[in-house]
């Protein structure tokens, strides 16, 4: 049993996507992660004293880390790589 090839379906093309943005260097990258990891720990640390006094230095760490890379990672890095995106759009003369 052969089966007649049915009509052919014509997709749109996709329309034309303008060039991704270049990836800032290394270290601008790095830049940017310092500047939101600082200011969450130093932050973190402060509103978290009174709760871990007496504390293992370690396990300070650890409830510390567990709170400021995800916030860092999900929500203040990505923020500000794209402001850095937006500022470098408009140095170059893109918008």
């Amino acid at each position: 049993m052969e089966t007649a090839p049915g009509p052919a379906v014509l997709t749109p093309a996709p329309p034309a996507l303008a060039s991704p943005p270049a990836v800032p260097s290394v270290h601008v990258r790095a830049v940017i992660t310092w500047l939101a990891i600082f200011p969450l720990v130093a932050l973190g640390m402060m509103a978290s004293a009174s709760l871990t006094e007496g504390w293992h230095p370690v396990f300070k760490a650890l409830t510390l880390t567990l709170v400021v890379v995800p916030t860092a990672v999900y929500l203040v890095v990505p923020r500000m790589m794209r402001a850095h995106a937006s500022l470098a759009g408009r140095r170059s003369g893109r918008s």
